[in-house]
């Protein structure tokens, strides 16, 4: 967690103020985090242009636009296949790998807990989820 900088005041247009109103309502999270959250997306993406972010207020991921995959599947595909077979096998361009690795490179915690969270087996999840029902061992 980031130290919270000194408090300021600012007007917001009616717009702005209607959007965080019907925002507060529906996910019950204070203006001021949505507004957070918000700013830090908007400063991510002018820093990293093609990068966008998508999902649920509580789970937000940085995606490489234009691919349908967020950073850390790529990261985990450049670290599995490397460069040039990824190239090769994917709908990745050299400029979005290098705008993923830059990404991951700024951003290395947020994008290595995607990767831990996918490396979890079946019986993990369960654990975590009752309803995950594990498959069933394969018979030979």
């Amino acid at each position: 967690m980031m130290p919270k900088s000194k408090p300021f005041t600012i007007r917001l247009s009616e717009e702005v103020g209607g959007w965080l109103e019907r925002e507060n309502r529906r996910t019950r999270l204070p203006k001021s985090v949505l507004l957070e959250s918000l700013a830090e997306e908007s400063i991510r993406t002018r820093r990293f242009p093609g990068i966008g972010f998508r999902g649920p207020e509580h789970s937000r991921r940085a995606w490489v636009i234009g691919t349908g995959l967020d950073v850390w599947e790529i990261v985990e595909l450049h670290e599995g296949k490397g460069r040039e077979r990824l190239l090769a096998e994917h709908n990745v361009s050299e400029r979005q790998l290098e705008l993923a690795l830059s990404y991951y490179e700024a951003y290395p915690r947020e994008i290595d807990e995607a990767l831990e969270e996918n490396a979890r087996t079946p019986e993990e999840w369960h654990e975590i989820s009752p309803s995950v029902i594990p498959s069933p061992p394969a018979h030979s």
